[in-house]
């Protein structure tokens, strides 16, 4: 797959990149997206939530009244889930909810993301953006050079490695987010509307690999 390298007017710079099909033109796998958009959300969750047991909740230990002779059912202690301000019964308690993936797993899921952004022709490659300062408005402006509608569509912008000028410039907007090439993952590449490679982001996908 062929894309043309804009620059931060929107033009075509008269560079090109080719795409490897080995990971942008896949028939992508929708069942391991899922799985790995759940694993993402699901090690999101904190597991923090805790309810009190009959042993912990504030109360005397001592029994209401004797067991028999007074007519009445049979009481323990007033810290019995049945009364208020009790225990819980089998109520939650912390853990975690992360769950694990092959690695085999994750790749495919990523690649099979990739793709499909591919085939929705959701995929710009810019030229590395060098910004003197953090301007959030100028960042801004390169957007909607490149027709990117920032009002209610989210944009990843993919860098090879952590731009400080750059991250400040876009942190501001809700829609946009920033990545390294490295950390991306599929609910990343899921969650938004136009994958934003920079030039040098985008041609590590066609180094050779080096040898052993």
């Amino acid at each position: 797959m062929q894309l043309d390298i804009l620059n931060i007017e929107g033009k075509k710079t008269g560079r090109t990149v080719e795409l490897p099909e080995e990971i942008f033109g896949v028939e992508p796998n929708n069942h391991v997206i899922y799985l790995a958009v759940k694993q993402y959300l699901a090690a999101q969750r904190q597991g923090t939530h805790k309810v009190k047991t009959r042993a912990e909740v504030k109360g005397a230990s001592r029994k209401l009244h004797k067991q028999k002779g007074t007519g009445g059912s049979r009481k323990g202690n007033i810290r019995n889930p049945l009364y208020k301000g009790g225990g819980t019964i089998f109520g939650p308690k912390p853990h975690g909810y992360d769950f694990k993936l092959n690695r085999k797993v994750k790749d495919l899921a990523k690649i099979s993301a990739l793709s499909t952004k591919a085939k929705e022709n959701s995929i710009i490659i810019l030229e590395d953006v060098n910004l003197e300062a953090p301007k959030t408005k100028q960042f801004l402006g390169i957007l909607k050079s490149l027709n990117i509608n920032v009002e209610g569509r989210k944009t990843l912008v993919v860098m090879p490695e952590y731009n400080d000028n750059v991250y400040l410039s876009l942190r501001n907007i809700p829609s946009v987010d920033g990545v390294v090439l490295a950390d991306i993952n599929t609910y990343d590449i899921v969650n938004s509307n136009y994958l934003v490679f920079t030039e040098s982001a985008v041609k590590i996908f066609t180094e050779e690999p080096a040898e052993a």
